[in-house]
């Protein structure tokens, strides 16, 4: 690995992890904070996603692209193959498993920062037909969202736009959209209210993909040659780690 792709290799599992961590960590404050108002719980839950969101492609985008998320990272690989660029398969194989232990190591971070076990085991079991459809549809949109910013050369927005559209997934989704292999994994690790059963994971994960490969349908049908732009995804990032 060269020293370029570990840097870009730490940025992700870093940017997955505190991701995972904002997730967990203010699931945790909101079930402490409004007790019994389950509502107010992922309204609070929702907000410190989006805003943590944002702020981690703001300060992590230009080193590595802030995909922080293996789908994410999946689509620019097979989008950019013809025209060379996006992520290679080596660079691909390196951070889909980053961004895994990533998100594993932001739960256990949020667990002890509230004093919880650093890991136990989820028992939120989200297993249904109409949790894996709003996964599917959370994950479509996301892959829509991304890469058509960078196609029309938008992806100065990708930070608020990204983290507004997590936000409100939350809401409009059936799932309160994980749309996040990784994130999905790292959730399991925490018996809170972000928590997902490990035993719900495998089919979440499942649909988060054909989620994303029906927004890649919809990206050939609206923007045919998205993958010229895969580089711009989620937002630039050069090889010194100083976006353009």
């Amino acid at each position: 690995m060269t020293r370029v792709l570990a840097r870009r290799v730490v940025a992700e599992a870093l940017g997955t992890g505190l991701l995972v961590t904002v997730v967990v960590g203010s699931g945790i404050a909101a079930a402490k904070l409004s007790p019994g108002d389950t509502g107010l719980q992922l309204l609070e839950n929702a907000f410190a996603t989006a805003l943590g969101l944002a702020v981690l492609i703001l300060m992590l985008g230009p080193v590595s692209g802030a995909h922080f998320n293996p789908v994410v990272s999946a689509v620019d690989c097979w989008l950019g193959r013809r025209s060379g660029d996006g992520l290679a398969v080596r660079e691909l194989a390196a951070y889909v498993p980053a961004q895994v232990l990533g998100a594993i190591a932001g739960a256990v971070l949020a667990n002890l920062m509230f004093g919880e076990e650093p890991v136990s085991w989820s028992v939120t079991q989200r297993s249904a037909e109409q949790l894996w459809i709003g996964e599917s549809v959370a994950t479509a949109g996301l892959i829509l969202l991304v890469f058509s910013l960078a196609r029309s050369g938008r992806s100065a927005a990708a930070p608020a736009a990204v983290g507004a559209y997590i936000g409100s997934a939350y809401w409009f989704t059936s799932s309160t959209s994980f749309a996040n292999p990784a994130v999905t994994v790292g959730r399991a690790f925490s018996a809170t209210f972000a928590g997902i059963a490990p035993g719900s994971v495998p089919a979440f994960v499942v649909f988060q993909v054909i989620g994303a490969i029906v927004g890649t349908v919809l990206l050939a049908v609206l923007y045919p040659v998205a993958g010229d732009s895969a580089d711009e995804v989620v937002v630039p990032h050069t090889e010194s780690g100083v976006g353009s």
